[in-house]
């Protein structure tokens, strides 16, 4: 009877896999390997704030519609633009990949444009009403509004700032190697086109 012929332990076979897997991902880790999906996640995080201050802004504008309607009716072409230009920027709902689509992005960025033209027409129309200017629950909206242009305004610059670091870690080196060859699917990210000096938060301050 012949002898039985002994396999290697299996764990035995699969250490220099393990070895070399060891050996891999440190050097992976130190030539940005991760850096990648790592900043990709930092840009569609800063845009999930971006999103969440302009809901909190067009959350505020109903209050804000109805106590300036209270002292000045007759403003109605004003308000009325106001509530149109809200219903364009909150009713259509954002597609997942508004990221990866600069058109959808575009339209966003223009919805959401027309809003703060139309809201600052508003506002400058208090200037006209002193009542309504001394009104605690138009002074309570007043810096609630103030709040949230300034949390809009820092949300975007740190939107645009993690797109820009983002963006240029897909065309420079060594990451544009990961990109090329593992991350095929990395796409730069769209960015606002305002310029630097228009993203100041608008003046609400009605004393």
């Amino acid at each position: 009877m012949s002898a039985q012929r002994t396999l290697p332990f299996p764990s035995l076979r699969l250490l220099p896999a393990f070895l070399l897997m060891a050996l891999a991902l440190p050097l992976l880790a130190a030539c940005g390997y991760n850096t990648i999906p790592t900043q990709e996640e930092q840009a569609k995080a800063a845009w999930s704030e971006v999103l969440n201050q302009y809901q909190r802004r067009a959350d505020l504008i109903p209050n804000l519609v109805e106590t300036v309607k209270g002292y000045a009716s007759h403003e109605k072409e004003t308000l009325d633009a106001v509530v149109e230009a809200r219903a364009k920027a909150t009713q259509t709902t954002l597609p997942a990949d508004i990221l990866n689509d600069p058109a959808k992005f575009k339209a966003f960025q223009d919805s959401q444009a027309n809003l703060t033209s139309t809201l600052s027409r508003l506002l400058a129309v208090v200037e006209n009403y002193p009542d309504l200017k001394a009104n605690q629950n138009f002074l309570a909206l007043q810096a609630q509004l103030e709040g949230t242009e300034n949390r809009i305004a820092v949300a975007r610059r740190d939107y645009i700032e993690a797109v820009r670091v983002y963006n240029t870690t897909l065309k420079t080196f060594p990451s544009i190697l990961w990109a090329k060859l593992w991350f095929t699917d990395a796409q730069p990210l769209p960015n606002f086109t305002v310029a630097e000096d228009k993203l100041q938060a608008p003046k609400v301050n009605f004393n």
